[in-house]
This record gives structure tokens, sequence and C-alpha cells, in this order.
């Protein structure tokens, strides 16, 4: 039998305080993106998208972060995969990036909405030819007899078009998740980590601390671990 009880460690790579925080959640992310980069851990841009189906049933699964600015987050799918129903059900929805390597996580909840095809068009054609044939091949969710047939599917729109470039589906693009609530998380000895929760002002509680900056106003709250 495993003994996950004594699977432990502290969290001592740093410390998190309300002075050293840019008062928008979005220049933090950034700050925090570029370090995480930097740091060489794998995977950086790689993110948790938890969504809610039509009768109420969690799902998460990573995807991979492409822009973001101060809109919100953005992530490429099959508008037809399960992820993409379960948003047309139910936008709200939560992204949860775990950087473990450097004790940090970074969680935002918001709603989810399709960006313009024209947005899409232009991140499409930066991908690799393979990549966008795959978007072509692939049903996104659906159950396929075996990997023989996803590979002939692929070989298929491959022949289709060799002879030009590759269109955009009208069955794949974006989404863009709007913040209404980012949270950043850093680990601290003796289980006491440091969390603050930014909170935009149309959601937020009275009790906590305000940020003002630029278009967006946010509230910052320090939250115990």
């Amino acid at each position: 039998m495993l003994e996950l009880e004594e699977i432990r460690r502290e969290y001592l790579l740093g410390g998190l305080q309300r002075e050293g925080l840019s008062g928008d959640p979005i220049t933090q992310f950034e700050l925090w993106l570029e370090q995480a980069i930097a740091s060489q851990i794998p995977d950086p841009t790689a993110m948790t998208l938890a969504t809610v189906s039509a009768d109420g049933q969690p799902s998460q699964r990573i995807v991979l972060l492409k822009h973001v600015d101060a809109r919100g987050f953005v992530f490429y799918t099959n508008y037809e995969s399960a992820k993409a129903q379960d948003i047309a059900a139910n936008s709200k929805v939560s992204l949860h990036f775990p950087w473990h390597a450097m004790e940090r996580q970074v969680k935002v909840m918001g709603r989810a909405e399709k960006i313009p095809v024209a947005e899409s068009l232009k991140y499409f054609l930066t991908r690799p030819r393979d990549s966008q044939i795959a978007a072509w091949a692939s049903s996104q969710s659906r159950a396929i007899d075996s990997r023989k047939f996803l590979m002939s599917q692929f070989e298929a729109i491959k022949e289709k078009f060799q002879d030009g470039d590759v269109p955009l589906p009208d069955f794949w693009g974006g989404f863009r998740i709007e913040p209404h609530v980012v949270e950043f998380w850093q680990g601290g000895g003796k289980r006491l980590h440091d969390r603050f929760e930014y909170r935009r002002v149309d959601h937020a509680q009275e009790n906590l601390s305000h940020a003002n900056t630029g278009d967006a106003e946010w509230l910052i709250n320090r939250l115990a671990p």
C-alpha cells in the first residue's frame, strides 16, 4: 500500500507581500509568466480549464494559453468539442496554472466567449502545417474506432490540401476568458502560504482593500491559507 500520508515537503522558495504586487492582475500575471518561462519549467503556458456541463457535471483538461492581455486569457479548440459544448451551456469557467517548480499557482475565474474569426485566423496561420491539418482531421471528443482511423483521416486531409494553404475550419477557433477573480498563491513555510485575490469591483465584497488601475478597478485581499 502506498503511504501517501508521508509524502510532504516545505515550501521555502519565497514569500508574497501586498506592497510587491501590481494593482492590476494581468500585469502581475504577465510578470509571473515571464519568470516561469525564464526559469525553463516544463510547459509554462499549460493551464487547467474547468467547465461545467448542462447537467451540472464539472470537467477539467489541460489546454495551452496562447494570448493574454487586458481583455483576458485566450486558448484555441474545436468548437464541437466537449469543452465547447460545456461553455455553450454555461460560460462560467476557471483556469489554473500549476507552476509547482516555483511553488506558485494562479487561479482565474471568469466567463468564456468565442473570439472574432479574424483573430482565430491570424493565430491559425502561425500553426505548423501538420497542426493545421490535425484541426481538420480530429472530431474532438467523439468516439473513434482506432488510431489507424485517426491517421487515415489525417492523411486524407493532407492530400486534400496538398496543393495550397490549409484553410481555417469553421468549427475551430479561440475562446477568451474575461476574468472577474484572479488569485496568486505562493508557497510558504509551515503551510502558511501567501494568497492574494484580485476581484473586479462589480463582483467585489465591500470589506476588501481597493486598487484602481486604468480602465479596470480591482479589489485586492490577502486570503488565509
